[in-house]
């Protein structure tokens, strides 16, 4: 039977999703699950990352600053007033989605190096206010001693199971959602009209593109999505604190795996985090101890490597590797 190169690309990535979707099934370790939860989750934030990191073209350093307002919107309202963290999640979401038009409205008409400065101060004022702020009226938020999350038992309706594996489809699903919302607005005008405003904006100004637009709607999905890995976070982990929400270290850790990946690209922040989290992981597990904050010491070093010899990303050599290896198949099958 003959098959094209479409028809295998399409094959191989049917099968990779059975094998991710089963591995929960094979793999019994919950130690591994968490794993390959961590994994997803930074696919997840590094494509939400990507709408206006990469296919926008500016560079947010901010974006840890949306996962905690969506934590601590989803943990506050659960905690306090017993709203499910389904509801939580779309709250987080929409609130940061309008701070995010806010933020972009201003920062949008700087250029380079001045929007990343501009993104890393309402990141570490979103931080430092959390840290400082014990109550607003009667909202407990927690200040520096953050928030804990009582275990219920397990429910759905209350986002909390003993088990991993929960953890593992829910934010696969999520990761799924997210790539096909990608794929499509990327196909679509809007998302022609992104990139090229993101390539050029005044030669897509020129043309009658109203870049600011499309910026600000890029910047609002990101903070949208972005929000809700906050609540997935919370509660997944169960305890939220200022500094493990929303420090600059996680906003440079999700910009330099989607960059390193290949920003502006669906598929650059998945291979990303694949590549990287599990070194980053092993690298804080064995050596954090001794010498803590070696994990982005490394991706450091391995971002500067790649903007020298591969500045579009990891991704455009792997995909090189992949289509020979596609027409390789295709050729066995034809002779």
């Amino acid at each position: 039977m003959k098959f094209s190169e479409k028809q295998i690309k399409l094959i191989l990535l049917m099968l990779s999703a059975i094998v991710v979707f089963l591995i929960p099934v094979f793999i019994k370790n919950q130690g591994y699950i968490q794993i390959f939860i961590v994994v997803m989750f930074f696919m997840y934030i590094a494509t939400a990352w990507n709408f206006v990191g990469g296919f926008a073209g500016v560079l947010p350093l901010g974006n840890a600053a949306f996962i905690a307002i969506g934590a601590y919107t989803s943990t506050i309202l659960f905690v306090q007033y017993g709203i499910s963290p389904w509801v939580g999640m779309l709250a987080g979401g929409i609130i940061s989605a309008i701070i995010g038009i806010i933020i972009g409205l201003p920062t949008f008409k700087l250029r380079g190096a001045y929007f990343a400065l501009a993104t890393i101060a309402f990141g570490e004022g979103i931080k430092v206010l959390f840290q400082n702020i014990d109550k607003i009226g009667s909202v407990n938020v927690g200040g520096a001693r953050g928030i804990l999350i009582s275990y219920s038992g397990d429910s759905f309706a209350n986002f909390q199971w003993v088990s991993r594996i929960p953890y593992y489809y829910i934010i696969l699903v999520m990761l799924i959602i997210l790539l096909a919302i990608t794929v499509f607005l990327m196909n679509s005008k809007m998302g022609y009209y992104l990139i090229a405003g993101g390539e050029d904006p005044e030669a897509a100004a020129s043309l009658g593109v109203n870049v600011a637009k499309y910026k600000l709607i890029a910047m609002a999905l990101s903070a949208f999505f972005t929000a809700i890995a906050g609540t997935f976070y919370a509660q997944w982990i169960l305890y939220i604190l200022p500094k493990s929400v929303g420090s600059i270290d996680l906003s440079f850790e999700i910009a330099f795996i989607a960059i390193i990946g290949g920003r502006g690209t669906i598929i650059g922040p998945i291979l990303g985090a694949l590549l990287l989290k599990p070194l980053g992981e092993l690298t804080r597990t064995y050596l954090g101890g001794a010498l803590p904050g070696l994990h982005l010491f490394i991706l450091g070093l391995i971002l500067v490597l790649v903007m020298i010899y591969q500045p579009r990303g990891i991704q455009e050599v792997l995909t090189k590797i992949f289509n020979r290896f596609v027409k390789k198949m295709v050729t066995i099958k034809r002779s």
